[in-house]
C-alpha cells in the first residue's frame, strides 16, 4: 500500500516538491556559510519523493547552539513560506477522498520544513524507530528515554 501511495504522491506533486527542494539545496551549497541549509534541503527533498514509509525524528541529545541558530534562520528565512506553500498545496489534496493521504503526508513534511537541523529521517517500519522518544534509533545497551507505550524485543 505504501508503494501504490507513493507513486501517486509522486505524480500528484512529489516531485514537484523534490525539484524545489533540490534546486534550494544547490544554491544554498553555492555560498559556505549556507551549507547546511543546502544538506537539510537535499535531505527533505529525498522525503518529497517517497515519505510513505519514514517518518521525522529529533536526532536526540543536544544537537548545539549552532543548530539551534540555523534553524532560527531557516525558520524566518524561508520556514515560514514553505510551511504555508505546504498547507496551501495540502488543501486541494483533502478534497478528495483518495487525496486524504496525500494531503496528510503533505502536513506530515511541516515540522521538517519548519526546522530541519536535527532531524533524522527514518524508516516507520524497523523496531528502532522511536518517533515519541526523541531518539532516532536505539542503541544496544542505551539507557535514554525510551517511550512508555513501545516494546522493544529482547
Amino acid at each position: 500500500m505504501k508503494a501504490i501511495l507513493n507513486v501517486i504522491w509522486l505524480l500528484f506533486g512529489g516531485i514537484w516538491l523534490a525539484l524545489g527542494y533540490a534546486l534550494a539545496g544547490v544554491l544554498c551549497c553555492l555560498l559556505i556559510v549556507t551549507i547546511p541549509f543546502g544538506i537539510a534541503s537535499f535531505r527533505i527533498a529525498n522525503y518529497a519523493l517517497w515519505p510513505f514509509g519514514r517518518t521525522v525524528v529529533d536526532r536526540g541529545g543536544f544537537t548545539g547552539p549552532l543548530s539551534l541558530l540555523g534553524n532560527i534562520i531557516w525558520l524566518l528565512l524561508a520556514g515560514i513560506w514553505i510551511a504555508v506553500g505546504h498547507i496551501l498545496t495540502a488543501i486541494p489534496m483533502f478534497v478528495s477522498i483518495v487525496g486524504i493521504p496525500l494531503g496528510i503526508a503533505n502536513l506530515k513534511m511541516l515540522p521538517i520544513s519548519l526546522m530541519p537541523l536535527g532531524k533524522v529521517i527514518v524508516p516507520t517500519d524497523t523496531w528502532q524507530v522511536t518517533p515519541y522518544a526523541g531518539n532516532a534509533y536505539r542503541q544496544p545497551g542505551y539507557q535514554g528515554r525510551v517511550a512508555p507505550q513501545q516494546q522493544w524485543p529482547s
